[in-house]
């Protein structure tokens, strides 16, 4: 036998869970029995077993009863079944409701371990499958909207050749799923994918963080640390928010991008790196290029092929899809019931502006989920979780929707009574607002300096 396995046995004769508990804990299992369904099924719904071996025939309900309650209370655990009294019949509905294995009694305790041996193994196979879908889903783009078809063509088109690709677009949109995308595409698909934000990395560490540092090569050093150029080797860097970087590590990174090689931190010795660097930023470069905070030579080093994210607001089409996608993410992974989202919820999740774009949707979508009461979601519990349903009248902040003047200013009154209301559900907590909008704790700090609020008076101090 491989790995111990927590093994439930239910079986209504004494001497058959005496010595199928001996047989299993000799070959290094863990088993619990018991001698009905109703208390096989409390068991079962309090703690996770890795397999579940019952009799069919037993007082009360019997096995096959306990198949369709095992069911119904979501237990996902696989299922043996056994009996003295096997019927086809009866072999077809156990397997219709889920059971994996029909063994005919009395079972030898070889066929038995073997049997318990191959449901444990295809327990672990479909585990694994369903992590590996999960780890999938998390980088899928979903789309319908023209505006998404075309980005997709375009990374089509580059993603093959070793062309440096610019991303662009507001905070949320996607940038690293379309940098996965173009890693996944190419020819490196093989190697690393490493990403790096720009902007949540204090300037004094960037350098270290980039090209790595020796032992001892400062303050703190204790042991060697290898950067991402290194880790990203035969593969892709990501440099998300590129804009960010302090101008002194821009000169370094176009060194690199000509030369082909790095230097640690304390070390004299370069090393040929043969990595793609893929980068993105919600910032105006050819601006910060202006206003000199960008340095020209390395804008056109790394814009050679740019590709721009439509906000959400402006691929609507997609919201319908995102969100059905998000509902089954969310209920995979935290194994929830699937809900699904009527038309009317679907048309308040369109009515709203995302200033937080896609991140923004996962978050509402999640609430809701929490929110809903039963399988179907309606628009009353999509209002619920939307970040205006969070603000408060006596906060002095007009609500979006009454907003006047131009689209930008409509959309700062909007973005300030969000962020305010938010601000507050989460008790003036920055770091829990930020995950709350999908925005970086940087940015949302960049954003409040933008619409003049005044971070003395609901900045409070958190947690380390």
């Amino acid at each position: 036998m491989s790995a111990k396995a927590q093994i439930l046995v239910i079986d209504d004769d004494p001497n058959t869970l005496a010595s199928l508990a001996r047989a299993f804990r000799l070959a290094g299992h863990e088993a619990s029995v018991c001698d009905n369904a109703a208390r096989a099924l409390e068991l079962a719904k309090q703690q996770r077993f890795d397999l579940i071996l019952s009799d069919v025939v037993m007082p009360g309900k019997d096995g096959i009863a306990l198949l369709e309650d095992l069911k119904a209370a979501g237990v996902s655990s696989p299922a043996v079944m056994m009996s003295g009294q096997a019927s086809i019949e009866m072999a077809v509905r156990a397997t219709k409701l889920g059971a994996i294995d029909f063994l005919e009694k009395p079972v030898g305790v070889d066929k038995l371990l073997l049997t318990v041996e191959n449901a444990l193994r295809l327990s672990r196979l479909e585990a694994e499958n369903r992590d590996l879908r999960r780890r999938l889903g998390r980088h899928e783009i979903v789309w319908t909207s023209p505006e998404m078809r075309e980005v997709m063509a375009q990374v089509e088109h580059v993603a093959a050749a070793e062309t440096r690709v610019c991303i662009r677009g507001e905070t949320g949109t996607g940038k690293e799923l379309v940098a996965r995308a173009l890693h996944e595409k190419s020819p490196r698909h093989g190697g690393p994918f490493v990403s790096l934000n720009c902007a949540a990395i204090p300037a004094e560490l960037m350098e270290s963080e980039l090209f790595g540092h020796e032992k001892g090569a400062f303050t703190g050093a204790a042991a060697r640390h290898i950067g991402k150029f290194e880790l990203a080797e035969g593969g892709t860097l990501f440099l998300d928010e590129i804009g960010d970087m302090p101008l002194a590590m821009q000169a370094k990174l176009l060194r690199v991008l000509e030369e082909r090689e790095i230097e640690r931190v304390g070390g004299g010795q370069p090393r040929p790196v043969d990595v793609r660097v893929i980068v993105a930023t919600h910032r105006n470069l050819e601006e910060q290029v202006r206003q000199g905070t960008f340095r020209e030579d390395l804008y056109h080093r790394v814009f050679v092929f740019p590709i721009v994210l439509p906000p959400l607001r402006d691929r609507r089409e997609d919201i319908r899809a995102l969100a059905e996608h998000f509902v089954q993410q969310l209920a995979e992974q935290n194994t929830w019931k699937p809900k699904s989202l009527s038309r009317e919820a679907v048309e308040a999740l369109e009515r709203y502006a995302w200033p937080g774009n896609i991140r923004e949707l996962r978050n509402v979508v999640e609430r809701v989920m929490l929110l809903a009461p039963s399988e179907s979601v309606d628009a009353a519990i999509v209002e619920r979780a939307l970040p205006h349903a969070f603000a408060s009248p006596s906060n002095g902040e007009a609500p979006a929707d009454s907003a006047s003047g131009t689209l930008g200013e409509r959309v700062e009154v909007f973005e300030r009574a969000t962020i305010l209301a938010e601000l507050k559900r989460n008790r003036n907590h920055m770091t829990n607002t930020a995950k709350a909008l999908g925005l970086e704790r940087s940015h949302l700090y960049k954003k409040c300096q933008q619409l003049g609020i005044d971070l003395r008076s609901v900045r409070q101090p958190e947690p380390a």
